[in-house]
């Protein structure tokens, strides 16, 4: 790797300016020789093949082409991949592989909003937030003095399905409050939380959060057999994958009036105009807000910056993904 190695941007043109503000610009030019002002949203544009040809590390995020044998060709000098975003399924190929690329992701940065966003929501939904400002909507009028003996988060349950970064994120945040706090992962361990099954999870919570990845094994995870499991008046929160949850099943659910969902992902996605669930009073969307957005997308160009920094000084990656890795992460 040389010194102050040749870069090049890897995205959609309109991401670059809230990934790299300008201060990030000014560090990223002590660390690597790049033009700031070319951004490669496709490998076939032919002004591209010079600075393609010289290229060391690629800075990539949304919108960066996949990297197939093709692109690799046209770039014999590319030693690494730093990805300004989460998943890298959609960009590294095989062939990158077979060269021996080192692939870096942001995805935990990318982990704290989405973390910070399912806090919230659990909180919320503890406290009945979602329920009673339809009532209050509805009937426009309260009294002061009711108590609502059904909400609170002084003791209630809540299952996190999947030990992901986000998952053990979510756990952390979570830790300080007076919640009892149960995990389902059958892979890892995380040491202070009480791990259980999945059918056990669901039947004892009432509030359930998932962060498990999308995979053939995770598809459908909450089917119909298993969402009856949940307890009545249980709120299932998604800000994983859609695909975990069979949404023709959570509909019947939700149109029995059984159960609450805040959903900020869904299967598919974006829902049809027609998705019964946009009409429902007890399903609460949000449109996939939980994951980097605004002034959040320049800690993903930080963490990338400091990625550099550690190859630029011979250390290891620290967010370092391998082929294993996408076998189990979203």
């Amino acid at each position: 790797m040389s010194p102050r190695p040749k870069a090049l941007f890897a995205m959609s043109e309109e991401h670059l300016a809230l990934l790299f503000p300008a201060p990030l610009l000014r560090r990223l030019d002590t660390l690597a020789d790049i033009d700031v002002t070319l951004v490669a949203e496709g490998f076939d544009d032919p002004s591209l093949a010079l600075a393609l040809a010289e290229t060391e590390i690629l800075i990539s995020s949304w919108g960066c082409p996949p990297l197939d044998e093709a692109v690799l060709s046209a770039a014999p000098r590319l030693r690494g991949v730093l990805h300004a975003a989460g998943s890298v399924k959609s960009l590294v190929t095989p062939a990158c592989w077979e060269r021996g690329l080192l692939v870096s992701s942001a995805a935990e940065a990318n982990a704290v909003p989405v973390a910070e966003y399912t806090v919230a929501v659990v909180l919320l939904a503890g406290k009945g937030v979602f329920a009673l400002n339809e009532r209050y909507r509805r009937e426009r009028a309260f009294t002061l003095a009711q108590i609502q003996p059904s909400i609170g988060n002084n003791g209630r349950t809540v299952g996190i399905v999947g030990a992901s970064r986000i998952g053990r994120k979510v756990i952390e945040l979570l830790s300080p409050y007076d919640l009892d706090l149960c995990l389902y992962d059958p892979y890892t361990v995380v040491p202070g939380i009480r791990q259980v099954s999945l059918d056990e999870l669901l039947r004892r919570s009432d509030i359930v959060s998932l962060h498990a990845p999308a995979t053939a094994e995770t598809r459908h995870m909450l089917d119909g057999e298993r969402l009856a499991l949940l307890p009545d008046g249980a709120v299932l929160i998604n800000t994983a994958r859609g695909s975990l949850v069979d949404t023709d099943a959570l509909v019947s659910e939700l149109k029995s009036g059984r159960l609450s969902a805040i959903l900020d992902v869904t299967e598919p996605e974006p829902l049809p105009p027609s998705s019964p669930l946009f009409d429902l009073p007890n399903a609460f969307l949000t449109p996939h807000i939980a994951g980097s957005h605004g002034n959040e997308l320049s800690r993903m160009g930080a963490a990338v910056l400091d990625e550099l920094e550690r190859l630029v000084a011979g250390l290891p990656l620290a967010h370092q993904v391998t082929p294993d890795d996408l076998e189990r992460v979203a």
